[in-house]
């Protein structure tokens, strides 16, 4: 079985792992005619054109950028922060492995059988966060009245943007895509933008996590991109919060547990994701040799290559806001 971790000792660059890997996955399809593979294959590739032909980039955030004007214009008091990644090589992985597998185990609870090779193609064929950004927004205590409730506040013009959002970024060339899956919505949700959105605010995941998420087909690039809207204390809680490790714990037991469900040999695909996912998640980082990449152990990590935390996409290192530095 051909996997990422045959591939990271040997002193490459990220784009060289990812060329390897999926030209790898494509000899093999031709071979053992495996769809999943090719799909696969044709995954890593889509990574690989973003990050060699990126020029796109610069007009796709320069775009997603007149948004934020206009947040900066409308709500003068509030704080913003705007960013964007491309996913990075080992959450990708990770990220389509997982799904097969959890894709295959819920099939099987509901269908009682397991998937075909095109039911689990089609599955994997609608990852829209390859390219994501993230607004995170707050009320400086400055701007507070004694007993004002900051949360509620800030959870009231969070959702004001997101109702604001879809139609602003449809006339810039960005068309909102209906949600395959829902979380039950806020009723400060419009019902108009409801199918778009997966909130994670109102309908919190077990771990506590929130958030709104929103994907958007830009027609300029023919590329799909999700945007998450947070406040800042979601965005601690995601990044530095309990909701980073028990995310982290909450996957392996319940990969482990679909495990035991489904024993080896009755479903090779499943069996070959697990595998791939559960290298990744037992990797020594201090061991990989990856260029531009270097730890010490699994926990003191300088990651300057996109292998692990992500790489940032847009024209300029860090774009930040406080009260009335309005960008022309």
């Amino acid at each position: 079985m051909i996997q990422l971790t045959d591939y990271l000792y040997n002193g490459d660059t990220v784009l060289r792992i990812l060329h390897k890997y999926a030209n790898a996955l494509e000899e093999n399809t031709a071979n053992t005619h495996n769809a999943v593979d090719a799909a696969h294959a044709a995954f890593l590739k889509k990574i690989i054109d973003y990050l060699e032909h990126n020029d796109f980039l610069t007009s796709q955030s320069q775009r997603i950028r007149e948004f934020y004007k206009y947040m900066a214009k409308e709500y003068p008091f509030l704080a913003f922060t705007f960013r964007g990644r491309i996913k990075s090589l080992i959450r990708a992985e990770e990220k389509f492995n997982g799904y097969i597998v959890r894709f295959t185990y819920e099939f099987k609870e509901k269908n009682h059988r397991f998937p075909t090779e095109e039911e689990i193609v089609d599955a994997v064929s609608h990852f829209r966060d390859i390219i994501a950004y993230r607004i995170v927004l707050c009320i400086p205590k400055c701007h507070l009245k004694l007993y004002d409730n900051a949360e509620e506040i800030e959870l009231h013009y969070l959702y004001e943007v997101a109702n604001k959002l879809p139609s602003f970024m449809e006339k810039k060339g960005f068309i909102p895509e209906k949600q395959r899956k829902h979380r039950t919505p806020s009723p400060l949700l419009h019902e108009g933008v409801v199918p778009f959105y997966r909130d994670y605010i109102f309908d919190a995941k077990k771990n506590g996590y929130r958030s709104l998420h929103i994907s958007f087909f830009d027609t300029q690039s023919n590329s799909h991109i999700e945007i998450q809207l947070r406040t800042k204390e979601m965005d601690d809680f995601a990044e530095i919060g309990d909701a980073n490790h028990t995310l982290y714990e909450e996957r392996q037991n319940r990969e482990r547990s679909e495990r035991k469900k489904i024993q080896p040999g009755e479903c090779p695909f499943f069996d070959e994701a697990f595998l791939r996912g559960s290298s990744l998640q037992n990797l020594d980082y201090s061991k990989i040799d990856v260029n531009m990449f270097t730890a010490y152990d699994n926990y003191r990590i300088n990651d300057g290559c996109g292998l692990l935390q992500g790489r940032l996409i847009l024209p300029y290192e860090h774009l930040s806001r406080f009260q009335n530095d309005v960008i022309d």
